[in-house]
């Protein structure tokens, strides 16, 4: 039975019917047997203006109703869910973390991530401009977290650019990559498939990839797509467009024996983030 599930949506500035959405698709996906959900970024709120996170953001210290939510339905379904990426407040008044929370099945956080690579992008007047570093206080820390299902690294969207990250997550024993995203139409078109498979096929892991996907009411358009893929770069499934989800089975005995048989990870003569080369 599947175990894992990656949700799709097309959030928009209503909190409340974000979360709507959110409850009607996890109820799909436990029905079906998940166990560990994921998010996309921006589950709960996509402004009409990038500036409209700072208003909307939860706190860790006092949690409101995002927070809250994800500790409920985590209990209500016994499931553990990665909550996509919520505006968090930071140490900067006019800033936020764009922080991605795992909770387990008992509503209790585990691991949070605070997104790394900020995308401060020009896609040209017909695609229009990004400028995540305007409003997000980047995170510093790599997150590889141990759960029952095996030890997971989190990573959101734009860090997929960047295999150095997933790297370092592998060396520190990641076996399933979750990131949640709203990659854009215009660059998931382009890239989405491609980056993801190659994470998975250069770390011979699994990759739970949810994105956003559809028209969004400030004028955006997310890529969709979401897709789960195994430690040969296989998509095991995958949905293009709209609300849903995608889920299939993470398999740890299938993952330790590719990379037993194909032990590419120790044949590495280099080693990120030092000049020796042995």
């Amino acid at each position: 039975m599947p175990n894992f599930a990656a949700i799709q949506m097309a959030s928009g500035p209503n909190i409340s019917a974000n979360l709507n959405e959110v409850y009607r698709l996890v109820n799909g996906a436990v029905t079906q047997g998940a166990k560990l959900v994921v998010l996309p970024e921006n589950f709960a709120f996509m402004g009409r203006q990038d500036r409209d996170m700072i208003t909307a953001a939860d706190d860790i210290e006092q949690p409101g109703e995002i927070l809250n939510f994800l500790s409920r339905i985590a209990r209500e379904f016994d499931i553990w869910i990665l909550g996509g990426t919520i505006a968090l407040k930071s140490t900067q008044a006019n800033k936020v973390y764009a922080a991605s929370l795992l909770y387990n099945h008992q509503g209790e956080i585990v691991a949070r991530y605070n997104k790394m690579h900020l995308f401060d992008i020009d896609l040209g007047e017909k695609h229009g401009a990004y400028q995540e570093s305007a409003i997000i206080e980047a995170g510093n820390e790599i997150v590889v977290t141990d759960t029952p299902f095996g030890k997971i690294g989190i990573a959101v969207c734009y860090d997929i650019r960047f295999p150095e990250l997933f790297r370092r997550m592998q060396q520190q024993g990641m076996q399933i990559l979750l990131l949640p995203a709203a990659f854009t139409q215009i660059t998931g078109k382009a890239h989405w498939e491609i980056v993801n498979r190659s994470r998975a096929i250069e770390n011979l892991c699994y990759v739970v990839a949810a994105n956003q996907g559809g028209f969004h009411v400030n004028g955006r358009e997310t890529h969709g797509n979401s897709m789960i893929i195994n430690p040969w770069g296989k998509i095991l499934d995958q949905l293009p467009k709209g609300s849903g989800f995608v889920m299939a089975d993470i398999n740890l005995g299938e993952l330790n024996k590719t990379r037993k048989n194909f032990p590419v990870l120790k044949h590495r003569r280099l080693w990120c983030g030092s000049p020796e080369i042995v």
